[in-house]
Order: structure tokens, then C-alpha cells, then sequence
């Protein structure tokens, strides 16, 4: 979802105050180490598959106390360089442990990883992107990365132990992440359109 990448460097703190400001107002930004890169706004399919795993992750955390659920691109501040090459990245859907973040979060960045976050591809993401923002997402401490690929319809599954594939026939679950969660990949795709 890259669109364009300023060549500023900047830290976190910085990009708090100017994310805050008019000029940025209606931007999805994202602060990746020590640039600032816009992204492009959720399609509809995206918008659509974000919101049916929401329901089924929210649900389940909510019915068993387990934490907070974020969506929106909710920003985590993944890495804070002395250079000031922070990195500040908005996740699809995060899951974060009770133990972690009580309730309510603060009105501001989240300044740890999620124990879970989950990404759904755009056409307009670029792969070597998505890569550097597992390997953020993992060296920060988040425990769980789901890659939903809406045209594929499979979800990419990446922990430190390495990564796995699994297709529409699979169950996707929430490992001691979410214990007890597993739903079908199946259900969390719309179904396809017939003629």
C-alpha cells in the first residue's frame, strides 16, 4: 500500500506531533525506519475481510477476558533507534494481552508490539514491505502474524519458529496466542461471486 515516501528522517516523537497535525489529517501514514511512508486507503474487499475476522477475533477475546482487540491501522511503535530511525507501523487487526495493556488504551501510539496482528494485502502492497514489516513486527515481541491474501484466499502464519500456508480447506488458529481460538480460512473470505 506504499504511495509515497518522504526522505526526512525522523523519530517517533516527531512523527507523533506532525501525524497530529491538519496536514496530515485525512493520510494513513507510517513511520518506517525514520521515514514516513503514506499509504493508500483500504479497498472495499479489504474493508470487508478486515471486518469478518474482527468479528470473530473480538468475539472470542471479548467472550473469554483475554484483552483488547484494535483495528484501523491502530499505530505500534516497533522500534525506537538511537540514530532516530524509529518505526512506527498501523496494524489491520492486533489482539493485545490482558497482562500487556489493560483497559482502556491510552489515546496515543502504543509504544509495544500486539501479542497478535494481522495484515490483509492490497494490490497496491509491495512485497519486500510486507517482509520488513513481519520481521519488525516479530523482533519487536508480537508473538502471531496472520498475511491475509483476499485473491488468493490463503493467510500466511509467521511466528519465530517460521512460516506456514494455509488455504480456504485449512483452520486457522490462534495457537497459545489465542487458546482455543480456530475458525475456517473459508469463513473469513466473502463468498465468491456467481453469475
Amino acid at each position: 500500500m506504499v504511495m509515497e515516501r518522504q526522505l526526512q528522517q525522523i523519530n517517533a516523537d516527531r512523527f507523533i506531533a506532525l501525524v497530529d497535525s491538519p496536514e496530515y489529517a485525512d493520510r494513513i501514514v507510517e513511520l518506517v525506519e525514520g521515514e514516513i511512508v503514506e499509504m493508500s486507503k483500504a479497498s472495499g474487499l479489504h474493508g470487508q475481510i478486515t471486518m469478518l475476522l474482527s468479528l470473530k477475533i473480538a468475539n472470542y477475546i471479548v467472550d473469554n477476558g483475554l484483552g483488547i482487540v484494535t483495528a484501523a491501522e491502530t499505530g505500534f511503535i516497533l522500534e525506537r533507534n538511537p540514530d532516530g530511525r524509529d518505526t512506527v507501523r498501523g496494524m489491520d487487526l492486533a489482539f493485545i494481552s490482558k497482562s500487556k495493556a489493560p483497559a482502556p488504551l491510552p489515546n496515543t501510539l502504543l509504544e509495544y508490539a500486539p501479542d497478535l496482528a494481522v495484515e490483509v494485502i492490497s494490490p497496491s502492497n509491495e512485497a519486500a514491505d510486507i517482509r520488513l514489516k513481519i520481521r519488525q513486527l516479530l523482533n519487536a515481541g508480537t508473538a502471531l502474524v496472520w498475511i491475509v491474501y483476499p485473491d488468493l484466499r490463503i493467510v500466511d502464519i509467521h511466528t519465530r519458529d517460521g512460516a506456514t500456508t494455509l488455504n480456504a480447506a485449512d483452520n486457522l488458529s490462534g495457537g497459545d496466542v489465542l487458546p482455543g481460538f480456530e475458525i475456517p480460512v473459508r469463513e473469513i473470505f466473502p463468498a465468491p461471486a456467481t453469475g
